[in-house]
């Protein structure tokens, strides 16, 4: 699913304009974003977690050259699903 598809859904479903939908989807992925920075992690019961990882530096290949480099130490997110997401897969 795209954007701009589940802003469609969202429109249809709660019959709102396009425009707003896509404002209010927005708004809530940037409070999940600052959440998820403030606090390490967000979560959504039913759904699941979204979590602050740490990745060590570490040496890698690259592949065009097969030259090995550092890479430096990294933060990502990371997301975990609940159980009740899961069991519908």
């Amino acid at each position: 699913m795209t954007k701009a598809e589940l802003v469609e859904a969202v429109a249809v479903q709660t019959k709102l304009t396009k425009k707003s939908a896509g404002e209010i989807i927005e708004v809530v992925f940037d409070h999940i974003g600052k959440a998820v920075k403030k606090d390490t992690r967000f979560s959504y019961p039913g759904f699941g977690t979204w979590s602050l990882r740490s990745r060590k530096a570490r040496k890698v290949r690259n592949p065009q050259t097969n030259e090995m480099m550092k890479l430096k130490a990294s933060k990502t997110i990371g997301f975990r699903p609940a159980k009740e997401l899961k069991e519908t897969l």
